[in-house]
């Protein structure tokens, strides 16, 4: 299969390569709902699964990002970013197909180091894919469009992933009511189940015209090493690196924590997952009009913050076991984060690609890459350590009063288990925001400007999402998007 390298896009290509490119993170999507997160630890956890093993399934993936560094040199001698990406794509997601087959064709024993060899593989060539794709995305998407495109993508992407995932979540709690003995076939056909939508996103990879890519003229071990000399993207990688490192510390483990500390239910904890969503669909077009507006560094100086002391609003979920409040504050607790992270994922996407230069775009994200890929590989491990080092440690500070006749104990703060790497997890969060106040990007602001244009934003959007309009809007998305986009194109064609 050929695929022709245009120097020149025309506007008509441009939008339909973006149609493409929505299409393709849909499908990615769906795929992530299916094989990630809650329904990967409960999956882990049919077949006995360690703490430790929990953090090594979540650091397999982004440990074989490393592959990046040497894909540069792949990206940059072959050209064709397109053919790269189809080919890896495809590659790195059969491997779903063995995972899923892996406890029909296996000693049950056999299943854990088969699923973190499948996760493995996947993570190599899909390292490969992301470098190219990065690339193409850097050349294909206008730099001022780039924050409202990838919030769009996003939004759309998430709306129809929360779907995914309640709807995988109740198909396992039907099956395991069904079948109680053969819980684990639900899991494995959800792998298979990712690996057909993979095919279909594979078309849509296809389709994405691709521009020519522009040459440096340098070696590849100089490509590799520019960004490092660069002293601001530099300042940019230690953000990123302790951001990372604070995020994968602990978000990893919210799951395994709710699942066995907690004893939700498997669909409980994907309909928390998917509350987070609902906010992070809302809020993805505010932050990504602000970051156009404004930068990416002013949307990560209010979201980072916000989701550190969401980080720590964790410990107090048990005290030190299950209370009246736990639901409630988990409720709370999965609104703001959901809030937080669309402001810190655009962000982060979005200032690595606007930092990195044009001729050597596939370098800088890919060291990007690198360092986010280490940062998430190497936490959740630590993560796993820390799980067992403090399941026999307690911490607890309580306050005292005495008065003739009584004694009143009021528990304030009390660290067991899971709470104390959330609070280590916190104190690195802290680490990246300062990291953060280091880098300079065009259009800073202060926290307060930001501040009161997310404060109108909201308020409108509650405005509208109080009315029957509102509530309309939200059953109707992202339908609605398809509807505006035939109109468009009806009106282009007058």
């Amino acid at each position: 299969m050929r695929w022709p390298v245009k120097e020149c896009l025309s506007e008509e290509e441009i939008r339909s390569g973006q149609r493409y490119v929505i299409g393709d993170a849909v499908a990615t999507q769906a795929i992530v709902s299916l094989t990630t997160g809650a329904l990967l630890v409960a999956y882990a956890l049919e077949f006995g699964a360690s703490n430790l093993t929990i953090g090594l399934l979540a650091a397999v993936p982004p440990l074989a990002q490393l592959v990046q560094i040497p894909s540069v040199h792949l990206v940059q001698k072959i050209g064709n970013r397109r053919a790269i990406s189809f080919y890896s794509c495809i590659v790195s997601r059969s491997f779903f197909l063995l995972i899923g087959l892996s406890p029909l064709i296996f000693p049950h024993e056999w299943v854990l180091p088969v699923l973190l060899a499948g996760l493995s593989g996947y993570g190599v060539f899909a390292a490969i894919c992301t470098c190219s794709w990065n690339s193409w995305m850097r050349d294909l998407i206008p730099a001022k469009e780039l924050g409202r495109f990838n919030a769009k993508r996003m939004a759309i992407a998430t709306s129809l992933g929360m779907a995914t995932a309640l709807g995988a979540a109740q198909y396992i709690d039907w099956f395991t009511g069904t079948f109680p003995d053969r819980t684990y076939v639900a899991y494995s056909s959800l792998f298979v189940l990712a690996f057909a939508v993979s095919l279909v996103d594979s078309y849509f990879i296809a389709s994405v015209p691709e521009p020519a890519m522009e040459s440096n003229g340098s070696g590849i071990l100089s490509t590799i090493l520019h960004p490092l000399r660069n002293p601001n993207f530099r300042r940019l990688l230690r953000f990123l690196c302790s951001w990372n490192c604070a995020i994968n510390l602990a978000a990893p483990f919210f799951a395994v924590y709710m699942l066995s500390k907690l004893g939700l239910s498997v669909f409980s904890v994907i309909a928390l997952g998917v509350l987070g969503q609902i906010m992070n669909l809302l809020f993805f077009r505010v932050w990504g009009g602000l970051s156009d507006r404004f930068s990416n560094k002013s949307v990560l100086r209010l979201c980072g913050p916000l989701f550190i002391v969401c980080i720590f609003g964790w410990t107090f979920t048990s005290m030190p076991d299950k209370h009246v409040m736990t639901i409630p504050l988990l409720v709370i607790l999965h609104i703001l984060m959901g809030v937080a992270t669309a402001g810190t994922t655009l962000g982060a996407f979005n200032i690595a690609m606007k930092l990195a230069p044009k001729e050597l775009s596939a370098a800088y994200l890919a060291s990007a890459g690198l360092v986010n890929s280490l940062a998430a590989g190497l936490a959740p491990v630590a993560g796993g350590y820390f799980a067992d080092f403090f399941a026999q440690r307690q911490l607890a500070l309580t306050l005292r009063w005495t008065s003739p006749g009584t004694t009143v104990n009021i528990p304030t703060l009390h660290l067991s288990h899971w709470d104390f790497f959330f609070f280590i997890a916190v104190l690195l969060g802290c680490l990246s925001i300062y990291f953060l106040g280091k880098v300079q990007e065009e259009g800073e602001v202060e926290n307060r400007v930001i501040l009161q244009e997310l404060v109108f934003h909201t308020r409108r959007r509650m405005r509208n999402l109080s009315t029957v309009g509102g509530i309309r809007w939200m059953v109707e998305f992202p339908f609605s998007l398809v509807k505006q986009r035939r109109k468009n194109k009806n009106n282009k064609c007058k």
